[in-house]
């Protein structure tokens, strides 16, 4: 199946997609990647998700990529004596170490590196945002705090810190337990919640070797302080846009999207746009039109990868949803407009031989109108730097490594082909246009450009361009 887009589709998986025959039909409508979030499934539950993944991808002759979503510290208030309480305005309530049930005055964080890293000043929002609280006075274990806005609060709310570095770290116990059983089912990317700083990135990659891509959620704004090291330790990154909108006011997160797409962009490295693009086909059939502008905004950037959540995972209408960004997204990059933005947020190659032949290889492409750019990798890298140059004419990939292909199918224009390596240069170039043929991106008589690594089998080689006729049927 090929796709009439660059842009990827990321669906999640849940109740409203059960089996392995509502999976299909979510790849059928246009889902190239499919996500497993940890805060609502066990790892029960996640492997046989993979396995239904697994099983459609072999229907589909395609690969399809399985992204493990690990919930990460999520900070909850803790109980309440009645089952709700209210704050005034101008108030004073505190939060403690106290595992008593809480009132109308306190109630209890049972998370102690919390109290620790609370200062004076710092805002604390409960119940996404709803509720805003301004820290007074701090002492061990306990911080008072004045009512800046106030409403009711039940138990087990979540708590939200914009203004804190916290000393925990991003992998809770949970995270780990599921982690490695992410890692045992052979999953391709696992993504990262709630991380603050490059060092949360480097202790994933620790227990991931190399396994499956490490994908950071931009989430807090202290992510966005550290973003360009956060990028560099980092396989991927997500625009989280829910908590990221909590943390800090919300007309602050399209221009903290385009900030950090644009830079993920230029490092080469997948970014996905997230949150609520689609919310209101939870329950209806069709969407707004401020959801469809927004996806459209985001397909406009040159993102890698826009996400469904809720939308497919627990909605009514959860193949719909995935067609209506499928249709979107095929629009967005017929717009006359789309192909002049694209090429205005060009960068230049970083100063390596690898990406200056992907540049070259993207720009003798578009001077001579090849029909394909088709590339060789073992490793993926060759793939993401022709990518990040965003050619004109499709990406097709070969990889002898089917884990490799899987994890490519996040990645902007690429269409990966899993096949056995090249004996020889001859052999490369002869089997690049039999794919480009086959799979329907190049006819007799059209020209394509290949791009790959020798000697082959090397990862990281990029260093080699050569422009090939393709043959007819008779050659296949």
């Amino acid at each position: 199946m090929r796709r009439q887009r660059r842009v990827k589709i990321i669906a999640t998986l849940g109740p409203a997609s059960p089996d392995e025959a509502a999976i299909e039909r979510l790849f059928e409508a246009g889902a190239d990647v499919f996500r497993i979030n940890m805060s609502h499934s066990t790892p029960d539950q996640m492997r046989e998700m993979v396995h239904m993944i697994r099983a459609v991808e072999r229907t589909q002759g395609r690969p399809i990529a399985a992204l493990v979503d690990l919930q990460g510290p999520k900070l909850r208030i803790g109980t309440f004596e009645q089952d709700m309480v209210r704050l005034e305005k101008g108030g004073t309530f505190v939060l403690d170490s106290d595992p008593a049930p809480g009132n109308g005055e306190r109630v209890h964080v049972p998370h102690p590196e919390v109290l620790a890293s609370l200062e004076r000043g710092h805002r604390l929002l409960l119940d996404d945002g709803r509720i805003r609280l301004a820290i007074v006075d701090t002492s061990p274990g306990r911080v008072m705090t004045e009512v800046e806005v106030g409403g009711k609060l039940t138990a087990r709310k979540g708590l939200n810190l914009p203004d804190t570095v916290i000393a925990m770290p991003a992998l809770t116990p949970k995270d780990y337990k599921d982690l490695e059983a992410a890692l045992d089912a052979d999953i391709d990317w696992v993504a990262l919640s709630f991380i603050q700083r490059p060092e949360d990135i480097a202790a994933a990659k620790k227990i991931t070797r190399g396994r499956a891509g490490v994908m950071a959620k931009i989430e807090k704004p202290q992510a966005v302080g550290w973003l360009t090291d956060i990028i560099e330790a980092a396989d991927a990154l997500m625009v989280a846009r829910g908590d990221l909108g909590v943390e800090m006011p919300l007309e602050r997160v399209p221009g903290v999207q385009k900030q950090i797409t644009r830079a993920a962009r230029r490092a080469g490295k997948p970014v996905v746009v997230a949150t609520q693009m689609l919310e209101s086909m939870i329950a209806s059939p069709m969407p707004t039109r401020a959801e469809v502008s927004d996806v459209a905004t985001a397909i406009f950037e040159g993102v890698d990868a826009v996400m469904l959540s809720a939308e497919s995972a627990s909605g009514q209408f959860p193949v719909e949803a995935v067609g209506t960004m499928n249709r979107i997204a095929e629009a967005v990059e017929r717009d006359p407009t789309y192909r002049s933005v694209i090429h205005a947020q060009r960068t230049d190659p970083e100063r390596t031989g690898a990406d200056a032949i992907a540049a070259a290889a993207r720009q003798i492409a578009e001077t001579l109108d090849l029909s394909a750019v088709v590339s060789w990798t073992s490793s993926g890298s060759t793939a993401y730097r022709v990518a990040r140059e965003r050619p004109d004419m499709s990406i097709v990939v070969i990889s002898p490594k089917e884990e490799i292909a899987r994890r490519l199918a996040l990645v902007w224009g690429v269409h990966c082909i899993v096949g056995e390596d090249a004996q020889d240069q001859d052999d490369m170039v002869d089997r690049a246009c039999r794919t480009a043929f086959a799979e329907g991106f190049a006819r007799a008589g059209d020209r394509i450009i290949i791009v790959a690594g020798l000697p082959l089998g090397m990862p990281g080689a990029t260093n080699m361009v050569q422009i090939a006729y393709v043959g007819g049927e008779s050659a296949l």
